[in-house]
């Protein structure tokens, strides 16, 4: 087998194999063999065709079936042979040549990475605690999540829950087919395009108003995107929010049995904690990710990009299957997905690249860990954890993601970190 190797381009490889006319007669030889021995043809006994016309019925085929298992056996020999690394499926095809067999395998390689300017990276990593008032605020929320609404009789303000109905109209053509009735609208909650709920303030039940506002330029209707609309609203019913009283009731209601003030302050603080430390962790990492996609430079092949995309698209694909739809009509362009599958192809590359050259290996003590405390905010944690041992490709995501872990914390290592001080909401914010 004699192997030659063209750079087409910087990660673009063109292998040509060519294989002695003789290993291709032998093996066709002893596939005829076989094929003499099972053959059927009129006039002859089993196992009695002559050889010569074996060949002249077979002889095709038995060709293209030993071209394809010599394909098969020494296309990786020759990667190893040539000492390449491909990045997703070869093109295969054979050449022209008469003699022996000959066949052009063209893909891309995986890239080099120098890790050498992650010493030079620059990242903050934020630091926050939580304190009382974090805490004032999350029992606040908890309130607002269990609030009832009592009917009033009086104008809509900020936070008023609504009953409406109206239409709109938009360069002369009524898109909303007539009136929507008996509509719920919570004022400030930004369920309406921009500016709409600002407009039923004010309005009192039984009365009307008719205003215009501007629908967003990324609006999911073309004919509607960025194109002012005119609104015609009747107030049918207006209702304010009630807040529950932190007492006994409310705080057994989220799992302190014995309904206790101070206990309950504990349990939400510690909860706070736990978030709190997984969104500095998911900061940081974000941190890192931006840096090394900004400073480290590697090229990417498109094979990996292709694939990526195709894994981007993947809920899009189940999305249009429910709603028995093809995949295409859904309207999805490439370019929605393509820097986001650049983006993480880059970064996988280089993590990999960190994980390769420093040997890092899964801890199972930290995948424990991080088993069991993402077990913690659930009832019965030590079903979760064993959950996750019970199924191998379930257990395999979590080392994936403390490898990946363990990849980042090198390089924070390795890099100028500048520790930041900022408040749990800043922390937390989506």
């Amino acid at each position: 087998m004699q192997v030659s190797v063209e750079k087409t381009s910087e990660l673009s490889r063109k292998m040509t194999v060519s294989i002695p006319d003789a290993v291709v007669q032998e093996k066709m030889e002893t596939r005829f063999k076989t094929l003499a021995r099972t053959v059927k043809v009129d006039g002859f006994r089993p196992g009695k065709v002559p050889a010569s016309m074996v060949k002249k019925l077979y002889g095709d085929r038995v060709r293209n079936e030993v071209t394809g298992d010599l394909i098969q056996s020494t296309y990786f020999e020759a990667l190893q042979q040539q000492e390449l690394n491909p990045a997703g499926h070869p093109l295969i095809h054979p050449s022209e040549k008469t003699e022996g067999f000959e066949y052009v395998a063209e893909f891309e390689v995986y890239p080099e990475i120098a890790l050498d300017g992650v010493s030079g990276l620059q990242i903050e990593r934020p630091n926050a605690t939580v304190e009382e008032s974090d805490v004032d605020n999350m029992i606040e929320k908890l309130r607002q999540q269990k609030k009832t609404w009592n009917g009033v009789e009086r104008a809509a303000q900020e936070g008023d829950k609504v009953l409406i109905h109206f239409s709109g109209v938009c360069e002369g053509e009524n898109f909303t087919d007539g009136k929507v009735e008996n509509y719920q609208v919570e004022i400030g909650g930004k369920q309406m395009i921009p500016g709409f709920e600002d407009e039923l303030k004010g309005l009192s039940a039984g009365e009307s108003k008719t205003f215009s506002v501007t629908f967003p330029e990324k609006y999911n209707s073309e004919k509607l995107a960025g194109k002012p609309a005119e609104f015609e609203v009747e107030m049918v019913k207006v209702e304010e929010p009630v807040l529950p009283e932190v007492d006994a009731d409310f705080i057994k209601a989220y799992g302190v049995e014995d309904g206790d003030t101070a206990t309950f302050r504990a349990d939400v603080r510690a909860n706070m904690e736990r978030e709190l430390a997984q969104g500095l962790k998911t900061k940081l990492k974000t941190a890192v990710m931006d840096a090394l996609v900004e400073h480290v430079p590697v090229s990417i092949p498109n094979a990996l990009v292709d694939q990526e995309i195709q894994a981007l698209m993947k809920p899009y694909a189940e999305r249009a299957k429910n709603m028995r739809l093809k995949l295409e009509d859904l309207n999805l362009p490439r370019d929605m997905f393509e820097e986001q599958a650049k983006r993480r192809v880059a970064l996988g590359l280089i993590l990999g690249e960190v994980i390769h050259k420093n040997e890092l290996k899964v801890d199972a003590d930290k995948v424990r860990s991080v088993i069991e405390d993402m077990a913690k905010s659930y009832e019965r944690p030590e079903d979760v954890v064993n959950w996750y041992y019970a199924d191998k490709s379930r257990l395999n995501d979590v080392q994936q993601m403390v490898l990946e872990d363990q990849a980042v914390a090198w390089i924070v290592g390795q890099a100028k970190v500048a520790d930041v001080t900022v408040g749990f909401d800043q922390v937390m914010e989506r």
